[in-house]
């Protein structure tokens, strides 16, 4: 039998929180009742040693319902990318880094299967006047005390402007419209972020490609664990990254949006 002394056991400890990464060191605590600053990115408080974690941070917290305001910009079935476009799935429509002005670079060599150019595709997400028009809509992700760290946008029929802007055209909604949405956000780790509808969907984060749904299709769905994409998309612990959404529909037969995240830290916080 072989007895470890007092510091040879303690240094095997060390050793071992040491190898068990950020996370570990970010939680395990060793004193009893000792408090430390923490924060949120709605502000800062303490948390507390409790059974060697640290818990309780005392920083404010965006609520269990959060609004994020968005541009809608509506479009003319006459337009050369909406309804009479190809159909089909249309992966790489955008380069994979935001342009300098904060919107997706059009990476079409000229075009793409579903759309028609880069002068049309730069008017999708930037106000044109005589070829679009936009208003805002608040896109409420809530929580539910059966699932309070997940995040959901439910919208099934997905119709926010219907009779508004440039109207229904005959159409029993108004189907040729784009959505932008941009927040900051705290990445703090273990967040996932879900998103299935139709049509065109890209997600930036850190002005980084992360998840590509572009193209006219049916209901297609993508998920990805922000941990397992970290390095690419340039995502440290702790830090804030804006967050950016591009949403299309550009056809008549139906439209639907379904967001899920865990991530908790928009920058979206009570007053």
């Amino acid at each position: 039998m072989v007895v470890m002394g007092t510091t040879v056991r303690a240094l095997l400890l060390l050793a071992l929180l040491a190898g068990c990464g950020a996370r570990t060191e970010l939680h395990v605590c060793r004193v009893e009742g000792e408090e430390r600053e923490c924060e949120t990115i709605c502000g800062k408080g303490v948390e507390t040693c409790v059974l060697g974690q640290w818990e309780g941070c005392t920083a404010p917290r965006p609520s269990s319902t959060i609004p994020i305001e968005v541009t809608i910009r509506d479009f003319s079935a006459s337009h050369p990318d909406m309804e009479e476009a190809a159909i089909g799935l249309d992966l790489g429509i955008v380069r994979t880094n935001l342009g300098g002005d904060g919107k997706p670079v059009y990476a079409g060599e000229p075009t793409t299967p579903t759309t028609s150019g880069a002068a049309n595709f730069d008017s999708w997400y930037r106000d044109v006047p005589g070829v679009n028009a936009s208003t805002s809509f608040s896109l409420e992700l809530a929580s539910s005390p059966a699932a309070p760290n997940l995040y959901q946008f439910n919208a099934p029929d997905f119709f926010p402007i219907d009779g508004q802007l440039l109207g229904n055209e005959g159409n029993p909604h108004n189907f040729h419209f784009t959505l932008e949405m941009r927040v900051p956000f705290r990445y703090v780790g273990g967040e996932s972020l879900t998103f299935r509808g139709d049509d065109d969907l890209w997600v930036f984060l850190n002005d980084r490609l992360a998840i590509d749904l572009g193209g006219v299709h049916a209901t297609e769905s993508r998920t990805i664990l922000l941990d397992d994409e970290a390095e690419t998309l340039g995502l440290t612990k702790g830090e804030v990254f804006p967050f950016a959404l591009f949403f299309a529909e550009r056809h008549t037969s139906g439209s639907n949006f379904y967001l899920e995240t865990t991530i908790a830290e928009f920058d979206v916080c009570p007053e």
